[in-house]
């Protein structure tokens, strides 16, 4: 039977591929309770909730703004909550399945901060063409002046029920977004309807066409929405994401003139080239879903990139072959259009050696401080 009612979604208050998600926390059995995280209070918050197995009682058991990563214990009497928001670093604390705190055992700790002149994104949402409200924050330089214009780089990943815009401690990413405000620079992020993860249905828009052309009018929607904004030089618009957001880069660069300059990281260029359990678990086979293949290709639209692109990846990377990269670069190269690339010898799909990411980091922004 029916358990839960109502315009949100349940949602796991951790990441992974969509087929791994699970919102539902803990089921005790003997006291008729299910527990679960969901989207109910906000579309970018993570909150834990329980319900009769009747569907009665719902009650919210976290308090505090932001998102909520819950673990329960094998007998659902205890659940460790690990809390953050945009503004506060993580905490963990132990609660009773009543929603009573009963240890704190790890503080956020925000004296780590105190001597750094950090910013937070604001909050707010842009409309897609029919007005569909797209999640959205932004970082805005210290100085900002609304009577200015600024060049603004736009960070996306796209996957479906994968968003970038949350209330949640960013970590390690706010502080190159930072770096890139001391430069001037506007930080946008947003995410096209599909990628919020507030409906399953928005989700299953994109099977058998994963970053494709229906996930692309939402972003051109949002990208000429900033574009009218006075504070933005329009002719200074620029992209860049990883993995997903690398393949996005690509589709909005060929599939759009909006983008003055883009980065790419380890991006897939033509899902032929990637793991069949995951493509497709989204894409169906190739040969059940040609035109969908055909679509998704952006080897197949290389030739019209608009703008100026650096390719990065790392050879070891066992997720996105390299061979992604290096079809899409070789047909760049069959037509004579000239292009970045940096290769990271034996470095994996995720970086996580301090070596290559500071070297990373100050290589985009160097490429920003170039073309944007």
């Amino acid at each position: 039977n029916q358990i839960t009612r109502g315009e949100w979604a349940l949602r796991t208050s951790s990441s992974g591929p969509f087929w791994l998600r699970q919102a539902v926390t803990a089921v005790d059995e003997a006291n008729g309770w299910i527990y679960f995280t969901a989207m109910e209070k906000s579309s970018i918050e993570r909150h834990l909730y329980r319900i009769r197995f009747d569907g009665s009682k719902m009650t919210r058991l976290s308090k505090e703004d932001g998102t909520h990563r819950i673990s329960f214990s094998p007998d659902a009497r205890y659940y460790f909550d690990t809390y953050s928001n945009i503004r506060t670093m993580p905490s963990l604390a132990l609660y009773q399945n009543d929603g009573k705190r009963k240890l704190v055992l790890a503080e956020p700790r925000p004296e780590l901060l105190a001597k750094f002149d950090m910013q937070y994104p604001e909050h707010f949402t842009i409309p897609a063409e029919d007005g569909f409200p797209m999640p959205a924050e932004i970082l805005k330089p210290r100085d900002f002046d609304p009577g200015k214009r600024y060049p603004v780089i736009y960070y996306i990943y796209g996957g479906p029920a994968a968003p970038t815009v949350f209330d949640a401690w960013r970590g390690t990413s706010l502080y190159f977004d930072l770096m890139l405000l001391d430069r001037g620079y506007i930080v946008v992020r947003f995410d096209h309807r599909s990628a919020t993860a507030i409906s399953k249905k928005l989700e299953n828009r994109l099977r058998g066409m994963m970053s494709g052309p229906r996930e692309l009018e939402d972003v051109v929607a949002g990208v000429k929405w900033l574009k009218s904004q006075t504070y933005v030089d329009p002719e200074r618009v620029g992209i860049w994401g990883w993995s997903g957001g690398g393949s996005f880069t690509l589709n909005a660069m060929t599939r759009s003139k909006e983008f003055k300059a883009g980065i790419a990281g380890a991006p897939v260029s033509d899902w032929h080239y990637y793991d069949t359990r995951w493509a497709e678990a989204g894409m169906l086979r190739p040969q059940d879903n040609p035109e969908g293949y055909e679509k998704t290709s952006f080897v197949k639209t290389a030739k019209d990139l608009h703008g100026r692109l650096m390719l990065v990846h790392g050879t070891y990377d066992d997720n996105v072959h390299p061979q992604n990269t290096w079809a899409f670069a070789n047909e760049l190269i069959k037509h004579n259009i000239r292009f970045e690339m940096m290769i990271y010898p034996m470095r994996k799909h995720g970086f996580t050696d301090r070596p290559a990411l500071i070297h990373r980091y100050n290589t985009m922004l160097e490429f920003w401080e170039r073309n944007l």
